[in-house]
């Protein structure tokens, strides 16, 4: 092979290698916008799917997986707030049920009233309470790295 073979062909190379790599931008893209549309429906589990997808299939996709990640974050931030209001809901509910639990038990020991089933249920509810005001915490911590994550890709 001579060697303006060799320049000739490694030139259509580059040509078909750069029309593919197009293409595959562009599906890269349709993928994103239709991660999109699935968070603004509020199908964010199929949203994030897609986006798992995208990274997945599209490697080298570098436009595509750098918008693709500030929407993942802003999915992610979204279904967090979400879980949030949901815990803080059952929290608030819990520590309600938790208090009046415990008034009665105070009362009942002192009258000597106080049963074991008693006892174990406010155990059992205290139990409920703490475990939900930890899923409270560790949620907005959560919402707090990804604002922080959010502020450093700006």
């Amino acid at each position: 092979m001579t060697i303006e073979r060799l320049v000739l062909s490694t030139i259509a190379l580059l040509i078909l290698w750069s029309c593919g790599e197009n293409e595959a931008q562009k599906q890269a893209e349709t993928m994103l916008e239709k991660a999109g549309t699935c968070y603004e429906q509020g199908q964010y589990d199929q949203a994030l799917t897609m986006i798992d997808s995208l990274r997945k299939v599209f490697p080298n996709a570098i436009d595509a997986r750098k918008k693709a990640l500030k929407l993942y974050q802003d999915i992610e931030l979204k279904k967090t707030q979400q879980e949030l209001l949901v815990t803080d809901s059952l929290l608030q509910a819990v520590n309600h049920d938790y208090t009046y639990q415990q008034e009665k038990v105070e009362r009942d020991k002192a009258a000597l009233r106080a049963t074991p089933e008693e006892l174990t249920m406010l155990t059992l509810t205290r139990m409920k309470r703490d475990s939900l005001r930890t899923q409270f915490e560790v949620l907005g911590a959560k919402i707090r790295y990804i604002h922080k994550k959010q502020k450093e890709m700006k």
